[in-house]
């Protein structure tokens, strides 16, 4: 692998509370997933991040839950697509005004928790909320797993796309993420992430919950803002990156060496 996107959920906090610290890690990272207001952030947390993002020049990406601050975006809900698509919009609409305001540009968008997991399982839904993002912006670089219904609908819609790794999860052997009610599914032991993160980088591989070995083509390695190792976590991130050669590279960047990479040929 000769680069690797480095992202973070991140802006997730609400009023006077915080999850983490967003100005510890916004330095360290090469992408960001902001929190639009729906299971998360606010209006003085999405401007604050998208300042941050400008600062140190962090691509920056709305990161689209369900409506649910109590539960943090991570309990099931059973809204209409078409309703669910204007949720969509919504969010990234508030995002993108504060982007607009900073004039620092949107590049990419993610779905989170609940929502993230259903539209990775059903293909309906999610050509139904990407046509939303298409509609919004044809242009979006669209963050998800590699080989699940997003990656799918969002390749058939022609919107860009960049398949990330996620560093604190452990996987299913079908590919799709463990259910946080499971046991495991959440990763808290730094070696662990460790020798997940060299077998991804070195073979493009990594081993489901049950031992199964799964291919990963994969360029952005995600870590959860709100788990509590995060910070330590991205340190150790860079730490391997850095020692295997590897160049940091935000998603835009990439869009653009693909760009120019396809036109050579």
């Amino acid at each position: 692998m000769k680069y690797i996107d480095l992202n973070a959920d991140i802006g997730e906090g609400f009023g006077d509370y915080l999850i983490a610290d967003d100005a510890a890690l916004m330095p360290l990272i090469t992408s960001a997933n902001v929190a639009c207001g729906f299971h998360a952030g606010d209006a003085v947390i999405m401007a604050k991040t998208v300042a941050l993002a400008k600062k140190y020049q962090v691509d920056l990406g709305a990161h689209v839950g369900f409506p649910d601050l109590s539960g943090f975006g991570r309990r099931r809900m059973h809204i209409e697509p078409e309703v669910m698509a204007h949720y969509v919009t919504y969010q990234l609409g508030a995002l993108s005004a504060f982007a607009r305001a900073a004039d620092y540009p949107l590049t990419h968008m993610s779905f989170h928790g609940a929502l993230g997991n259903m539209v990775s399982e059903d293909a309906q839904l999610a050509r139904v909320l990407l046509q939303a993002v298409k509609d919004f912006d044809a242009q979006m670089i669209i963050s998800t797993m590699p080989g699940n219904a997003v990656e799918r609908m969002a390749r058939e819609l022609n919107l860009p796309v960049i398949c990330t790794f996620l560093a604190d999860r452990a996987y299913e052997s079908n590919g799709l993420l463990v259910s946080r009610a499971k046991p495991d599914a959440v990763i808290h032991d730094k070696e662990q992430v460790r020798t997940r993160i060299r077998q991804l980088l070195r073979e493009g591989t990594v081993q489901s919950i049950d031992g199964v070995t799964l291919p990963v083509a994969a360029t952005s390695i995600l870590v959860h803002g709100d788990t509590p190792e995060s910070l330590e976590m991205v340190h150790t991130l860079r730490e391997i990156i850095a020692e295997m050669g590897i160049a940091l590279m935000p998603p835009g960047q990439q869009r653009r060496l693909l760009a120019r990479e396809n036109a050579l040929l």
